[in-house]
Parts: structure tokens; C-alpha cells; sequence
């Protein structure tokens, strides 16, 4: 089972610069999109329903804001639209397929980056999100939690982290949440069970040639219940082309999704 997570930065941008094609060779069971900035109902047929998926889209209200879709090659069984938090759902944050006892989701977690306000309401965000979190580890259900959470866990996990402890991404109460995410109530970085090595960035700024320099940040996560960390075969950072500011991260699990259909 090969699932792809990839922050667009808009949907149509990306199809410009060759992700369809791309992902075409890719052989993925399933694709999580962020921040796809577009309606579905104003997409191209092309983009909009590309042949061989199953295409779903959580879009924001506000246009060319936000978004999240999942690409699938196997219909789901059932289909989850938002958290049933009007405030962020009609931001487009949060999209999930159940394949059996498994779900998968694209989460677009808010950035706080622009102003106090929006870091504020990342808070907010991440102080609801672990409950719900929590409720999920007591069920026998299996998640894989893919998408931009717009937090760098470790120094290990951006270029310049003594420079950052006082920005959005990098605050020590982002860290602190998923310390407890991962070490308290359980749930895998999928990426770091099979990769610890420096250097391996997911998001770079357009400023100053980050990425031709690799001064980046890990900002993009498979996050796994901890049914599935023996399933965790390989994971890549694809960054041969540039689909966006993020690059696709790409996880391999031994199984299929018909295994959680039993």
C-alpha cells in the first residue's frame, strides 16, 4: 500500500508544473492534497476527476483558500467531511476515507505564520485536535494522518532550528504537542521509523534559494496509529521536480487495503 501526502500550494499550479504526470508513474493506492485553492465545481475535468481515481474534495468557502482532497483507487466505504467544527471545516482542513477499519485522512493544519490572530487560532486548532486524537487511539480503527501539520517536531527536522524558537512552525508549545501526540498518547511519525537521518526536508521558503541550498523544514507527516508502525516498509521525499514549495512524501506499508476490509 503506497500512499502519497503533497501540499500543492493550488491545485491547478501544481498540475502546470507536472504533478498529474508524476504521479501517474507512482503506482500510489491513495493521495492526500493540501491546500488545493480551488472549487471543485470550477476544476477542469482533467484535474477534477483524472481517470483510474476516485476524487474527493473538501474545499474552503472562501475561494482560492485552503482545501484538501484524497485520491483513491479503491472506493472507501465511507467518506468523513470535516471535524464538525464549523469555524475550521469551512476552511476545507480535514478529509477522510475508511477502507474497512482503516481511515485514511488529508489534514491541512492552520498555519500561524501570517499574524498573532492565526497563531492564536492554531492553538486553538491543535487544543481541540487532542482530544479527538486520544478518542481515536481507544478505538480498534487503524489511521494514517497525512498532510502539512506545520510543525517541525525536532531540531533534527529544519535547517536553521536555534534561529526559529520564536516562529510559528518551531514554537516550543508546538513541539511540546507533539511530544504528547507521539510519546503520551502514542500515535507514529511514520517517516522517522524508517529514516532518521538529517537534512530530509519537506517545505522550503521561496526566499533567499532554500531549496537550491536544502535550508528547509519537516513540516509534512504520515502520523500512524501504532497498529501500523511494523507496517512501515520505506518512505521518500520526492524533490526531482518542484510540484510546489513542498515536495511529496511518499510512504510504502507492507499489506493492502483489502487486508482492513475483513
Amino acid at each position: 500500500m503506497r500512499i502519497i501526502t503533497l501540499n500543492c500550494n493550488g491545485i491547478r499550479a501544481a498540475h502546470r508544473k507536472g504533478f498529474y504526470h508524476w504521479l501517474e508513474a507512482q503506482d500510489a493506492d491513495l493521495v492526500c492534497l493540501q491546500e488545493t485553492k480551488a472549487q471543485i465545481a470550477q476544476l477542469d475535468p482533467e484535474l477534477a476527476a483524472p481517470p483510474g481515481w476516485h476524487v474527493f474534495f473538501e474545499d474552503a468557502q472562501k475561494p482560492g483558500y485552503s482545501g484538501v482532497a484524497v485520491f483513491s483507487r479503491t472506493a472507501p466505504d465511507r467518506v468523513v467531511r470535516g471535524l464538525e467544527w464549523p469555524d475550521f471545516d469551512r476552511e476545507g482542513r480535514y478529509l477522510q476515507l475508511d477502507f474497512g477499519r482503516l481511515s485514511v485522512a488529508s489534514l491541512y493544519l492552520p498555519s500561524g505564520s501570517s499574524s498573532p490572530e492565526r497563531q492564536a487560532a492554531k492553538f486553538d486548532f491543535l487544543a481541540r485536535f487532542m482530544p479527538v486524537l486520544r478518542e481515536w487511539r481507544t478505538q480498534t480503527r487503524e489511521y494514517v494522518l497525512c498532510g502539512d501539520w506545520n510543525i517541525a517536531h525536532r531540531p533534527i527536522d529544519l535547517k536553521n532550528w536555534r534561529s526559529n524558537q520564536k516562529n510559528s512552525g518551531f514554537l516550543p508549545e508546538e513541539r511540546a504537542w507533539l511530544d504528547t501526540l507521539f510519546e503520551e498518547v502514542g500515535f507514529v511519525d511514520a517517516f522517522r521509523v524508517v529514516n532518521q537521518a538529517a537534512d530530509q526536508y519537506t517545505w522550503w521558503s521561496n526566499r533567499g534559494a532554500a531549496r537550491a541550498k536544502n535550508v528547509g523544514w519537516r513540516i509534512d507527516y504520515h502520523v500512524v496509529s501504532p497498529g501500523l508502525r511494523e507496517r512501515i516498509a520505506a518512505a521518500a521525499v520526492y524533490t526531482g521536480e518542484q510540484f510546489s514549495d513542498h515536495a511529496p512524501l511518499t510512504i510504502d506499508y507492507t499489506g493492502a487495503l483489502v487486508d482492513y476490509r475483513d
